[in-house]
């Protein structure tokens, strides 16, 4: 089995399209169809629709992550903060000799994006 992809839904998906917009440096999503809209990422998919059942924000966004692998968090990570994105955890390394890096910021739903590097 192998991931094909992330559906995000959102009462106001159009908010997040343009935020992830800018988070993939895209001027627009790479499909369109019906009400959802979807960015081609390497192999997989990140795609954003609405979902008559999803209200506001997030109001659990630690349970599921959206990780992305960049090869520099810090950057990225302010980044993403001037873009919106509100910040939980400003890029850290999570073990002392390790050389991987990890930040975590909030979307505009309040989903947690985490930024990992290796």
């Amino acid at each position: 089995m192998k991931l094909q992809g992330v559906i995000v839904t959102s009462e106001n998906p159009a908010k997040l399209i343009e935020f992830y917009k800018a988070v993939f440096q895209k001027d627009k999503p790479d499909w369109t169809g019906g009400s959802y809209s979807g960015f081609e990422l390497e192999n997989e998919a990140f795609v954003i629709g609405p979902h008559d059942k999803v209200k506001g924000k997030n109001p659990q966004p630690g349970r599921i992550m959206i990780n992305f692998e960049t090869e520099n968090v810090k950057k990225e990570y302010d980044r993403m903060v001037e873009l919106g994105a509100k910040s939980i955890a400003k890029p850290y390394q999570p073990g002392e000799e390790d050389r991987m890096w990890l930040a975590t910021l909030e979307d505009p739903d309040g989903n947690y994006i985490q930024l990992g590097s290796r």
